[in-house]
């Protein structure tokens, strides 16, 4: 018996559909396949037993109704202990039960919904915009509204197939830990095909929870409190907290539209606002994610930069001599402290994100002639460092420094067990690595820019950023199993500040 003659890719055999009523029968608003199934189907992705195997999971665009239909050619017949898989047994803890009735039961339900008309999503809108001449709505609920849990638990499915290690939230908590959690979904407004369909269609959602964050007053006297008994009752957004994005996503149909620009966006605009938050955090973020925040963060934070005038000062020793060897990075004299430290509490940036930005735009303030980049002279600037003539040098070699002191504070426990040149050798690939990063980034955000210029001068009207969105978003990693055993050989920067010992954050990926 050939075993490869009966399996078959299970990424290639699971089909996701979104449908909606149509003038006669069920139509389908769009249709693509999963990025990862190793959660559902094992490591290999594989499903045996079976020739032609479609697995269609089909989603009500409005409220997410789901159903489950497979079909295929030949299944295996049981030879001893070999056997094709159970596909109903395999599928059930992934899926609601209620998809997996009758396909003509469902297509009757969908089609004839009488509901549909008035459903608007659950929970309040949060923010309307229009992208590429369509019209979108973000609406956010707390997880303790029973609307908001179903339209979840629908959508659920969605994080294992494609989000990185992601795993379905656990909703039956008891209700002040679902008061916690805070759900965002993005709709498109659209034509409804018929007098009784919906005109909400669904994008893509995210998932975000409130952790307590305890902070010390140290001017404050201890002292003796008579508290009344029984204590009076505090909810969980009264405390003082951080707000963890858990889970975020657009479906692949919708991906590069700037959709996760918006979502990220209203998510900090909310944490901003919100008195009781004392920054925005994210949990496990994948490469995808982290180019779509640091592009969000970079555009936040920017106007603020150049109000504020940052900038490397390339003469931080004044009229000292220049010939004297520093014993430190002189930081505060450098880079105003205070100051960034003042704009990163106003705007709730987690502080590894607050240096990713602001390395990025101090960066973008040197010449790119001057820069590893730009093929500028690295033996010249290894010899001559703060003592070069060109200002621009000395803020590029200072700029290096305030890099390499970061990289050497996150990462000393590592870095002190290697030898002194391959510490030195290893801290200078790592920085090599993020310039290299940061410059990609910069040059997307240039090209942003002029985009922008060119379509205010084409039209005659401001444009906006999301008009010309360059960064597509997605939540996953563009490369699917082969990124799983990817391993990164470098010091890489990870938000150490953002880690927890809740449960909660051990069951959410983004």
């Amino acid at each position: 018996m050939n075993e490869g003659d009966w399996t078959c890719d299970a990424n290639d055999a699971v089909h996701l559909t979104i449908v909606q009523p149509g003038k006669q029968k069920v139509d389908t608003l769009s249709s693509f396949h999963p990025q990862f199934t190793y959660p559902i189907f094992g490591d290999d992705e594989q499903i045996f037993g079976y020739k032609g195997l479609i697995i269609r999971l089909r989603f009500a665009a409005h409220d997410l109704r789901p159903h489950i239909h497979i079909s295929y050619d030949e299944k295996f017949k049981t030879v001893g202990d070999t056997a094709a898989v159970d596909l109903i047994k395999t599928l059930k803890p992934w899926v609601s039960e209620e998809a997996f009735g009758q396909l003509p039961d469902y297509e009757k339900a969908v089609q004839d919904d009488e509901d549909a008309k008035d459903f608007v999503p659950p929970g309040k809108l949060v923010h309307s915009y229009v992208t590429r001449q369509r019209k979108y709505e973000i609406w956010a609920g707390s997880l303790a509204d029973p609307r908001v849990r179903q339209l979840l638990d629908r959508a659920q499915v969605f994080v294992s197939l494609f989000i990185e290690a992601g795993t379905p939230l656990v909703t039956d908590d008891p209700v002040w830990t679902l008061e916690r959690w805070t759900v965002y979904f993005v709709y498109e407004k659209v034509e409804p095909p018929t007098p009784t369909a919906s005109q909400y269609s669904i994008v893509g959602y995210a998932t975000t929870y409130r952790w307590w964050f305890y902070q010390r007053d140290s001017t404050r006297e201890p002292t003796v409190q008579s508290d009344p008994f029984p204590a009076p009752e505090i909810r969980p957004a009264q405390l003082p907290s951080r707000l963890r994005i858990a889970q975020f996503l657009i479906l692949p149909p919708h991906q590069g539209s700037g959709h996760g620009t918006h979502l990220y966006t209203i998510i900090h605009s909310a944490c901003v606002k919100d008195s009781t938050i004392t920054e925005l955090t994210v949990e496990d973020p994948n490469e995808a994610f982290d180019a779509l925040r640091d592009t969000a963060d970079y555009h936040i934070l920017r106007p603020e930069f150049l109000k504020h005038k940052v900038d490397i000062n390339p003469n931080p020793y004044g009229t000292q001599s220049k010939k004297q060897r520093p014993r430190r990075v002189p930081t505060s004299t450098l880079i105003p402290t205070k100051q960034l430290h003042d704009i990163r509490s106003t705007f709730k940036i987690a502080s590894t994100q607050f240096a990713h930005i602001m390395e990025m735009f101090l960066l973008g303030l040197i010449p790119s002639k001057n820069r590893l980049a730009g093929g500028a002279n690295m033996s010249r600037l290894l010899i001559k460092k703060y003592n070069a003539d060109d200002p621009n040098d000395r803020r590029y070699y200072w700029w290096r420094m305030l890099t390499k002191q970061r990289l050497y504070k996150r990462h000393r426990d590592v870095l002190i067990q290697l030898d002194l040149d391959e510490r030195i050798q290893k801290l200078e690939e790592t920085v090599t690595n993020v310039e290299e990063g940061y410059d990609a980034l910069l040059k997307v955000f240039e090209a942003r820019e002029e985009a922008l210029k060119a379509k205010e001068e084409e039209s005659g009207e401001l444009a906006t950023p999301e008009s010309t969105a360059i960064l597509g978003e997605a939540s996953t990693s563009s490369s699917g199993r082969e990124q799983r055993t990817k391993r990164k050989l470098t010091v890489e920067d990870e938000e150490d500040e953002e880690e927890d010992d809740d449960s909660a954050a051990k069951r959410a990926k983004v």
